[in-house]
């Protein structure tokens, strides 16, 4: 059974850096595009980076330059890294795990909140 699990949210300070993880198992990770979502209150879900299988990652562009995605095969593991954290990157973050071939699958984490303060 697929399962995804978030972890390293909080609160900080505008300017400051949190790292968030995402440990996942059930899945056959390496084959995966793995990516963070986010929904902020009264806001639609919104793809804040991507990494696929391959390595290639993706950026939303209001977190380019602040925000780094990586993953490690090994350990079944996708890390967000976040810096310059700025009030209006409060929100929930959600850890996806997606694939079309040579079937479709998408997984989702239960979420971390994240809370930046001015």
């Amino acid at each position: 059974q697929a399962q995804l699990v978030e972890s390293g949210g909080g609160l900080v300070q505008a300017g400051g850096s949190l790292r968030l993880s995402c440990a996942a198992s059930g899945i056959i990770f390496r084959i995966y595009t793995m990516a963070w979502y986010r929904q902020a209150p009264g806001k639609q879900r919104e793809l804040v980076a991507r990494i696929t299988y391959g390595g290639t990652t993706f950026y939303a562009e209001s977190v380019k330059g602040r925000f780094t995605i990586s993953r490690d095969n090994a350990k079944n593991m996708v890390d967000l890294q976040m810096n310059s954290l700025s009030p209006e990157d409060t929100a929930v973050y959600y850890c996806n795990a997606n694939k079309n071939w040579p079937s479709r699958a998408d997984y989702w984490g239960q979420g971390t909140q994240v809370a930046v303060s001015s």
